[in-house]
């Protein structure tokens, strides 16, 4: 046991003087906070979120369960049409233009995306009367951004428990309103103004706009931000210094991963962003990283190692290497 703990407390001690003679080492500290930063924006910009509620974001579009699935599945192919033109042009274009031309187009597509929601929302059928419950649960909801009163289609049924039909928002479940008399017959029968719990009319096809902006932010995305951040990660730093700093860019990479994913569904409630407001949210994070690429990335295109770690160096540092060992 004591040589155990005697062998633990040796490897300790060699990773930590690894890691100090990394972070005392300029240009590998440089390097290090453009990968980190690379990987922040990588997630950060709502990649992830995309993928893993493509369903749910269809259907907050008004789509129905079953096409938002099948959709979900199309538009996630062009994330891997993207990649592929990646893997073509990286030798040509350089790293550093690729992601420059990604971050924009995904900046404008998240823009759009989130304008295509709003459209949604403002072009549903209006609401001119809510018939509830003393609690008033159809008229209002919370909200932060806006006022959160039931103003269209989209604000009513975004609220659980409640439904349209025919301009009225009232409370009710699938089958249709609570109250007697809330819907008219011939309504309840009509399928154009019909009661409607779970998606409203899209009568100006706006749903099919936010199909076009979610095919062209995944293309877009996996034409540099989706692969170019790990392929950059593993050429900026120097040998002796690229097994720890690598580990700390993707331990970056996952935590911000975990971050975005587990508020996306919170920042997109109508209580906080509201869906087409994270969306926004998303794409000034995106232009963000266009600047950070701009002023901090430079291009690695054809450089060897030795090359690439001299343009993270500047004349005031000190040019031995601390010995890792």
């Amino acid at each position: 046991d004591n040589k155990q703990g005697g062998s633990d407390d040796v490897e300790k001690s060699f990773f930590l003087t690894r890691f100090m003679n990394m972070i005392c080492h300029a240009p590998t500290r440089r390097a290090l906070g453009v990968g980190c930063g690379l990987m922040l924006f990588q997630q950060l910009s709502g990649i992830n979120t995309v993928m893993y509620y493509a369903a749910s974001i269809f259907e907050m579009s008004n789509f129905d369960e079953t096409a938002s699935i099948w959709l979900s599945g199309f538009t996630a192919l062009a994330q891997v049409f993207g990649v592929a033109l990646s893997i073509t042009f990286i030798e040509k274009f350089g790293r550093r233009t690729l992601l420059m031309i990604s971050l924009s187009a995904v900046t404008l597509s998240l823009i759009g995306l989130g304008a295509s929601f709003y459209m949604a929302r403002t072009w549903s059928p209006s609401v001119t009367q809510t018939l509830d419950t003393d609690t008033k649960q159809c008229t209002t909801q919370p909200a932060t951004v806006w006022s959160g009163k039931t103003t269209y289609c989209y604000d009513c049924i975004d609220i659980t428990g409640c439904g349209f039909c025919g301009g009225i928002c009232t409370v009710g479940n699938s089958t249709g309103p609570f109250m007697d008399g809330a819907c008219p017959m011939q309504q309840q029968q009509s399928s154009s103004s019909g009661w409607e719990y779970d998606v409203c009319p899209d009568a100006n096809g706006v749903g099919w706009i936010s199909v076009l902006f979610m095919f062209l932010y995944l293309f877009f995305f996996g034409l540099g931000m989706g692969g170019l951040p790990w392929t950059i990660n593993s050429e900026i730093y120097p040998l002796q210094h690229r097994s720890i700093a690598v580990s700390i860019s993707t331990a970056t990479n996952w935590l911000s991963n975990i971050f975005v994913s587990a508020t996306f569904l919170t920042i997109s409630s109508p209580a906080v962003l509201t869906i087409y407001g994270a969306f926004w949210l998303y794409g000034l994070i995106a232009f963000a990283g266009f600047i950070f690429v701009w002023r901090s990335l430079p291009e690695t295109k054809g450089l060897s190692l030795e090359e690439i770690e001299d343009l993270f160096r500047r004349d005031t540092d000190s040019h031995p290497n601390p010995n890792p060992n």
